[in-house]
């Protein structure tokens, strides 16, 4: 279900983060920013919340400020498991910009949060446009595919043990504090593995003195040995994200004075 307009109009006292705090937005040329500016939305971002099934017609695209969003691949049985997950580094609904409008993918809120988000029809017309927007757009694609590609080789050959601290450390990268509030079935699901394969292998992390576990969260203590215990799989999305989204377009005075959609 998409969130609805009477939902994000409550949402404003909760806006305290401005659209520069998503890494995409914040990256823009500061006129190309304030032009973009009018028509974000704050939207919160609720645990558990769907913002969109497979097969929606997407409506709009959301540029996460905090939270992370779990993008799931479903099958027909009604299984699922996490494919990528975003948070403010990038937005959720590139199928919109790459000409789809939908996606076999369910992208759902796993940590809460708030966001902006950007009717389809403008994100549309400025991807032509804005010649800043669309290669920061296309960079963070390019670091998706490679977070997507990286995740199908992990669950494959790497060990349940190994999946979970990638899973972990990729979320952490995503928050602002050290503690997650997840639940070890939930993370199950989300890899795509039996219950207790995470069970074991978070205890045994814990044992480790990694992390901590209490009640449906999950606390880092000790992120360098946990890094040590992960597969080169982290190592792999997380130079290339870096080395993709480092990139700063360069203002275009004769872009900036144009005007937006009215």
């Amino acid at each position: 279900m998409y969130l609805q307009l009477s939902e994000a109009r409550t949402y404003t006292r909760a806006a305290a983060q401005p659209p520069s705090k998503n890494h995409l937005l914040g990256a823009l040329p500061e006129a190309e920013h304030q032009l973009l500016l009018r028509h974000l939305e704050p939207v919160e971002l609720p645990l558990g919340r769907t913002l969109y099934e497979p097969g929606d017609r997407m409506g709009h695209a959301f540029f996460p400020t905090a939270g992370i969003v779990s993008l799931l691949y479903v099958m027909e049985d009604g299984a699922a498991a996490d494919v990528a997950i975003t948070g403010n580094e990038g937005v959720v609904g590139i199928s919109m910009f790459m000409g789809g409008h939908s996606t076999p993918s369910r992208a759902v809120v796993h940590s809460a949060g708030h966001a902006y988000r950007l009717q389809r029809r403008v994100l549309e017309q400025e991807f032509e446009r804005s010649d800043s927007l669309r290669h920061l757009l296309l960079r963070y694609t390019q670091a998706l595919l490679t977070q997507m590609a990286q995740t199908v080789v992990c669950n494959r050959h790497h060990t349940v043990e190994q999946q979970l601290c990638r899973w972990l450390l990729l979320s952490f990268d995503r928050l602002s504090s050290n503690e997650l509030h997840m639940t070890q079935e939930l993370i199950a699901n989300m890899l795509g593995v039996r219950r207790e394969g995470v069970t074991e292998a978070a205890g045994r992390l814990k044992d480790a003195g990694l992390i901590q576990c209490h009640r449906g969260s999950i606390t880092v203590l000790d992120r360098p040995r946990l890094e040590q215990r992960a597969c080169e799989c982290y190592a792999v999305v997380k130079r290339e994200t870096d080395r993709l989204l480092s990139w700063k377009p360069e203002a275009d005075s004769g872009q900036a004075c144009s005007q937006l959609l009215s």
